[in-house]
């Protein structure tokens, strides 16, 4: 058998010592531990409009309320903590733990070595502490923090940032809305591929409206142990309420918010139910913003994207050649260059926020290691296919694919402003529709929808004479599209389709999207001119082209 070590045996005197330690220890701790109880933003108003506070103690991070009735504490950044130093008496408040912090550390010290050298043990057995031990100290660590981050800071993306604005703004300003009786939307869910800067968004809004800002990740919710993710959340969202006004940020919030029954996990499941319980426990005006981030919205639970809960969101692609200038300007602004950003960004088209902050990171080492104190836009040549080699995710075309695309992408736009199906914006690299409503959609509306997913393939075969198999997720839609008009909305004439219906109605509309694309050729080929200029193109800019040229 294995020999156990022998554990630590004490004489009588140091167990009477270690007694008495523990003794004082707990008795100090009770006498001069903090019992000021945290108080929430509405708490601290009232306190306020009644004239109850008396004088004003800095605590660090937070202020503490002196009344007759006792003291209150509060997250400073939660009220107008200027205005209160101008009205109370300030202090500054002094733990008497600091206070007796050295000579404890003093005694304890001492105590440690007489102990080591009044008894020598043969071993001293090590007791590891329990995991769950840990795991509770771990959902106790929630804390704010407070972003620096402006919108300054983010190149591009100026359309986000206008819908933001009126969040900002109601963070700072709460009382103007409450007013009127407006509420302030529960959540905010950001969806795009990775890389598009869906974090530096989120802290951008807590740095402009200065609140403290919570950040986890989805992953961080998920334990092994069943009830550890959703006491995680709750805590969580205690903490938020009583720093209010403050934003909760969730990144990859799909680890945690993904549709429950696709793979039982009672887990995850018990963490989601308890984020949706959270959701709809605090009131609207409440201070507590929730934004989350994700690339997988389709995986999402129902219950998370209903309203009252993610009531805004909010859609990010890759950025578009005009997006891509001005990062690289932005990213180069404290470096001394000569770099053509026009001619970077035009190599570099596929590439998210984070590519370009790593291309312009190794253009300056490469620009280092030639032992030149100048980024020339021959550095950006020389480790654009080393970053690649990295970003293989990333979507890159040569010249030759770049007009291909653009004229796939053309033909999209136009047919789209033709039958008055909603876009947002549509690039050379990405699109964004406006999402339809499937209950009070037309027939006609259908139709239209498929044309606009058989226009690119439409135009390409046009142009090139041939068929790319880039169509391939279009082609997909335009089929799913044709079986609900046949089979699940039963829109043709017949209430029980043949098997040639689906691809009678797919031909005929091909028909009428190709007489359209020849029809308006000189339309469609200065839409194509505009993409491979700007790479991007809104619904407003392809109508003034319609405006001008038919």
């Amino acid at each position: 058998m294995r020999e156990h070590m022998p554990f630590f045996k004490p004489t009588k005197l140091q167990l009477v010592v270690l007694f008495a330690i523990l003794l004082v220890g707990l008795l100090l701790f009770s006498i001069l531990r903090d019992k000021t109880d945290i108080i929430t933003h509405e708490q601290a108003t009232n306190l306020y409009l009644q004239g109850a506070i008396k004088k004003v103690g800095v605590d660090g991070d937070y202020l503490r309320l002196y009344t007759e009735e006792g003291i209150f504490k509060i997250y400073k950044y939660a009220l107008d903590y200027q205005n209160l130093y101008e009205s109370f008496p300030v202090e500054v408040y002094q733990s008497p733990w600091k206070i007796l912090v050295l000579p404890l550390v003093v005694i304890l010290v001492f105590l440690v070595l007489w102990l080591i050298y009044s008894y020598k043990p043969q071993k001293i057995l090590a007791h590891s502490l329990n995991r769950s031990s840990k795991q509770e100290a771990e959902v106790l660590d929630i804390n704010p923090i407070t972003s620096n981050v402006r919108f300054s800071d983010i190149a591009g993306i100026n359309d986000v940032k206008e819908e933001l604005e009126e969040i900002i703004d109601f963070m700072r300003y709460p009382t103007k809305y409450r007013s009127l009786g407006i509420r302030l939307p529960k959540g905010v869910l950001l969806v795009g591929p990775p890389g598009v800067g869906k974090t530096m968004i989120a802290k951008a809004v807590a740095g402009e409206a200065g609140v403290p800002f919570f950040y986890q990740s989805g992953a961080s919710f998920v334990h092994i142990y069943v009830g550890m993710g959703a006491k995680r959340v709750s805590q969580l969202f205690s903490k938020a309420k009583q720093n209010a006004p403050s934003i909760i940020f969730i990144d990859e919030i799909d680890a945690v918010g993904k549709s429950r029954g696709d793979g039982r996990n009672d887990e995850r499941e018990a963490t989601l139910n308890q984020l949706l319980t959270q959701m709809d426990g605090f009131e609207e005006n409440s201070g507590v913003m929730v934004i989350g981030a994700t690339n997988k919205i389709d995986v999402l639970d129902e219950a998370l994207l209903r309203a009252g809960r993610f009531d805004r969101r909010i859609h990010l692609s890759l950025p578009d050649f005009v997006e891509r200038e001005k990062t690289l300007e932005l990213y180069l602004a404290n470096k001394k260059h000569a770099v053509n950003t026009s001619q970077v960004a035009h190599m570099s088209v596929g590439f998210n926020f984070a590519a370009l902050a790593t291309l312009v990171n190794e253009a300056a080492l490469n620009a280092l290691r030639e032992g030149r104190s100048v980024v020339d836009t021959e550095d950006f040549e020389a480790v654009k296919e080393k970053v690649l080699f990295g970003k293989k995710r990333f979507l890159v075309f040569n010249d030759k694919e770049r007009e291909i695309q653009a004229c796939y992408q053309a033909a999209k736009a136009l047919v789209a402003t033709w039958f008055d199906i909603e876009f947002v914006k549509i690039g050379i690299a990405f699109e964004r529709f406006i999402e339809f409503d499937e209950t009070l959609l037309t027939r006609t509306k259908l139709i239209n929808y498929i044309k606009v997913h058989l226009a690119g393939s439409v135009a390409t075969k046009h142009y090139y004479n041939e068929q790319f198999a880039s169509a391939k997720d279009d082609i997909s839609k335009a089929k799913n599209l044709a079986s609900k008009y046949i089979d699940e909305f039963a829109m043709d004439d017949a209430f029980f389709a043949d098997a040639n219906q689906k691809e009678v109605l797919l031909q005929k509309s091909k028909v009428e999207v190709t007489s359209l694309i020849e029809k308006l050729e000189s339309i469609h080929r200065q839409i194509v001119k505009y993409l491979l200029d700007n790479e991007s193109i809104t619904q407003e800019e392809t109508r003034e082209i319609l405006r001008e040229l038919f």
